[in-house]
């Protein structure tokens, strides 16, 4: 919050205090002047004192009310500093700065409602002071008004352009609208205006974050530390992106320094509870999931993330307290998302279909509208790359590319199966299960660039020469074994890499390519079920969803054309659950490696898991999980008819026909 504002001595005519007179007599003015270098040094009693000797010459002086209320809120009165104030505004009605320094007491307790108003008053008197602003900008946030908010800030940088603080405050409202490339717009602006701005780097990081770019959040949070060491929020920030990259470790340490600080901080909690839940330690992760609920019972992440590891049943009391959070109304639209798929989760768990449906329904309506899908452009896309990527193409660069075998690509639709895929083969003791890596697109990326060329990918694709895909290849590589040394296998599960598939034929001819493959309707609901906060737009609409899928199986059956037969590997999680032996050992072959009984007790392998699936790997194979999508059949029309071929019949369209749902499973 800004800070308070100093007034001068008014005598009529308006007289200024401009120095503290050396001697002579106690005039009010000397005793006010006094009064102001004795707060100015720190000397608050001192200061007290002067400004009453003013007032028992002047009682009725505004002024001296008013820098009295200074003083002591400085000292934490904040209830006399408060009255002072008001007696000022009884004597002044247009004391400006009064108004501005009410409202910040106001703040300090809590009152942001009263403190706005005192806001307006100040800046009706005097509209182009940027400070008086940026205050009201602050307590509307503080309310929820985010929209207002925004306009106050916006109204600072207006009126003067290098007010680093409010480009800062900008940013943090501009984040809370979901308008996250606007906020590290304002971010790096602050950051240009003063270097040394730790709560710029920080809110850079949470930018950054947002969108994804983990890496340059991280460095951004690092920079924040290096300018205030013992800053809580960038050490509790920290250690969610170290989590979000695998770095448990180090995530820990942060996030341990974070609750020294402040026990009570709640997202520090919960992001510990993620890294016990990515360990498997799920009764130590509910624990700190439900200290960071109880210490912000709005913590809307926390309860998702508890959502995901605990079993609700009818009449639990953390059920109840879901659905009183949804219904209250007072959550921002960000946070209510995070409810609905938790309460979505919980009723289900408990068999309450139909309300867990409509719980899914407006989450995802409401994500849908926070996030930006150029749906055209998204499958426009796949027609791109598969013209792009013909037989003709692979012909002319064959031999081309990294030689190296360690690469093992799990690919498909989320949801699929590819972490259980993972999870067996990481089972194998020379295999290493590195998670959803974004590695691939980065070395690509870097090669690319440089290569300068004018067109975009994937049209730049083939005017590359063969040294560009080597040079792919072996950044990729390098990144790759990095990770696990000594391993004969690294796992790349990035589901989105179907996408890939011709360039990482290209850049590395000899990498394993494994393809998960699960029920259409299974898993497209279980796509809409899931909160991705990053990426797989598609997913928030079933309709949306149901063409994606359709452009996707599309995609898959053009490489399977222009590959090799042997190039990708299909295996069907619906074979997997039937018969997880002959599967594994099929998938183990495929990697070139010896047989592992291991590979058997996936559930008892401990390793660190970062997705959704967190809870499923680290249990046995149950055929229930196949035939969950059912529950919700009446539901899935905008879905059906999109996953539907057009030559079924009309009546296979009805809502919950079973025949229907058969027919999709052979798609």
């Amino acid at each position: 919050m800004g800070g308070y504002i100093l007034s001068k001595i008014r005598k009529q005519p308006r007289k200024l205090c401009q120095t503290v007179p050396p001697d002579g007599p106690e005039t009010a003015e000397r005793l006010f002047c006094l009064g102001l270098s004795a707060y100015q040094s720190g000397q608050y009693e001192h200061a007290i004192s002067h400004y009453r000797r003013v007032l028992k010459l002047l009682p009725s002086h505004a002024n001296t009310y008013g820098n009295l209320g200074v003083v002591l809120a400085a000292q934490g009165k904040i209830a006399e500093a408060v009255a002072h104030y008001q007696r000022a505004l009884a004597l002044d009605p247009n004391h400006a700065e009064a108004h501005n320094n009410l409202g910040v007491a106001l703040v300090a307790q809590g009152k942001f409602a009263e403190a706005i108003v005192h806001y307006q008053r100040a800046i009706a008197l005097q509209p182009g002071k940027a400070d008086l602003h940026n205050n009201l900008g602050l307590a509307l946030s503080a309310q929820g008004r985010i929209a207002e908010a925004i306009s106050s800030f916006e109204r600072v940088v207006a009126l003067n352009p290098d007010h680093a603080v409010a480009h800062n405050n900008l940013a943090v409202a501009l984040s809370a609208q979901g308008r996250v490339a606007e906020a590290i717009t304002h971010c790096q602006r602050a950051i240009q205006l003063n270097p040394g701005y730790a709560s710029a780097y920080n809110n850079l990081g949470v930018g950054l974050s947002a969108q994804g770019r983990i890496a340059e959040a991280v460095a951004a949070y690092q920079q924040a530390l290096r300018i205030i060491p013992d800053y809580t929020n960038a050490h509790a920030n920290l250690g969610a992106a170290l989590t979000d990259q695998g770095h448990l470790a180090d995530a820990t340490q942060h996030i341990q320094q974070a609750l020294s600080a402040n026990p009570g901080h709640a997202e520090a909690h919960n992001t510990q509870g993620k890294i016990f839940s990515n360990q498997g330690n799920f009764a130590r992760a509910l624990e700190h999931f439900g200290r960071a609920i109880a210490i912000k019972p709005d913590c809307a992440e926390a309860h998702l993330n508890r959502a995901h590891i605990k079993s609700f049943h009818h009449g639990d009391t953390e059920l109840a307290a879901l659905e009183e959070l949804a219904a209250n109304g007072r959550l921002s639209p960000q946070k209510t998302v995070y409810i609905h798929f938790a309460l979505a989760k919980a009723l289900d768990d408990a068999g309450d279909y139909l309300r867990a449906f409509a719980h899914l329904r407006k989450g995802n309506a409401l994500k849908r509208q926070q996030t930006h899908y150029d749906e055209a452009a998204a499958l426009r896309q796949f027609q791109r790359i598969s013209t792009i990527f013909g037989g003709a193409l692979f012909d002319h660069f064959r031999g081309a590319g990294d030689p190296s075998s360690v690469p093992v690509f799990i690919l498909g639709m989320p949801r699929s199966g590819s972490s259980l895929i993972e999870q067996i083969l990481a089972s194998h003791p020379q295999v290493h299960g590195a998670g959803e890596l974004t590695d691939f697109e980065a070395a690509a990326g870097s090669v690319l660039q440089a290569a300068q060329s004018p067109l975009r990918y994937p049209e730049c694709i083939p005017a590359l020469n063969s040294t560009a895909f080597q040079r792919i290849g072996q950044a990729y590589h390098s990144r790759l074994t990095a990770l696990a040394d000594g391993k004969l296998r690294i796992t790349d599960k990035l589901p989105g890499n179907f996408l890939n598939i011709g360039l990482i034929r290209l850049a590395l001819p000899n990498a394993r390519i494994i393809h998960t493959v699960r029920d259409p309707v299974a898993t497209c609901l279980s796509c809409y079920s899931k909160l991705f906060v990053l990426g797989n737009h598609y997913s928030f609409d079933l309709g949306e969803l149901g063409r994606f899928y359709r452009h996707y199986q599309d995609l898959m059956a053009h490489w399977q054309s222009v590959l090799p037969p042997d190039a990708i590997l299909d295996v069907h999680y619906e074979d997997v659950v039937e018969d997880l032996e002959g599967q594994a050992r099929r998938l183990i072959d495929y990697c070139g490696l010896p047989w592992d009984d291991h590979c058997l007790s996936f559930h008892k392998t401990s390793r660190d898991v970062r997705t959704a699936s967190v809870v499923q790997v680290r249990q046995p194979l149950f055929r229930s999980s196949l035939e969950r999508w059912r529950n919700y059949e009446s539901e899935l029309s905008p879905l059906l008819d999109e996953l539907m071929p057009d030559e079924l019949e009309p009546s296979c369209r009805a809502e919950g026909n079973v025949s229907a749902a058969h027919q999709l499973a052979a798609l």
